[in-house]
């Protein structure tokens, strides 16, 4: 899978993490029917692996699909088992190295300058700013991309729409939405409100375009 393009082209990756298995995988398969293309599903929700077999049952071998809260070698093997093909992580560590050595694309978990150079040490496919909110918002990312003008930052944390709008405005190549998409769907909540909240997210990267770098 090209991350870096995916991310490019659709500009939303959509985070699922639920504790009811059944509703989240619901939830992803509802994600896609609505159009969004990158669905990660953390590996902190229950029985996330089976979630994750069965989205990749469901959608078949093309489809992109994620796992997120990467932290070990043994999470991102046990990822790559599941069906899995491409990472998330909150930060960096030995999962983003074992990720690449699986040959999966890794959106890895960063905050500072320095863990920006870390990152492309590692082989990080994509810079995900997290938590986004607390790092500074918008402000935070255009600062970062002063030094680091031309590398593809993906914020995560408290992207509600309005933020999704200022990130993409200010440079994002992509934004990742947690609970301001997903709401209580993942936990059996309603898929019809899903579909709403889904439509309008999607409506905020139409109107941005394709990242042009």
């Amino acid at each position: 899978m090209d991350l870096l393009s995916a991310l490019r082209a659709h500009r939303l990756v959509a985070i699922v993490r639920g504790w009811d298995p059944e509703a989240a995988l619901r939830t992803v398969l509802t994600l896609v029917e609505e159009g969004v293309e990158l669905v990660e599903v953390s590996l902190s929700g229950r029985d996330a692996l089976d979630v994750i077999k069965g989205a990749r049952a469901a959608l078949g071998p093309g489809a992109p699909l994620g796992a997120g809260t990467v932290l070990t070698p043994e999470d991102a093997w046990a990822a790559h088992e599941a069906g899995a093909d491409f990472v998330v992580t909150p930060a960096l560590g030995d999962g983003v190295t074992a990720a690449k050595e699986l040959g999966l694309p890794v959106l890895a978990g960063v905050m500072t300058p320095t863990d920006v150079l870390a990152a492309r040490r590692l082989g990080a496919d994509a810079l995900k700013i997290f938590p986004a909110a607390q790092a500074g918002g918008p402000e935070y990312l255009k600062a970062l991309r002063g030094p680091f003008p031309q590398l593809p930052f993906v914020p995560v944390g408290g992207v509600d729409a309005a933020a999704a709008r200022a990130y993409l405005a200010y440079g994002a190549t992509a934004v990742g939405v947690g609970s301001p998409l997903i709401g209580d769907a993942a936990d059996g909540g309603s898929q019809d409100a899903l579909r709403e909240r889904a439509r309008a997210f999607l409506a905020v990267v139409r109107d941005a375009g394709e990242d042009p770098r």
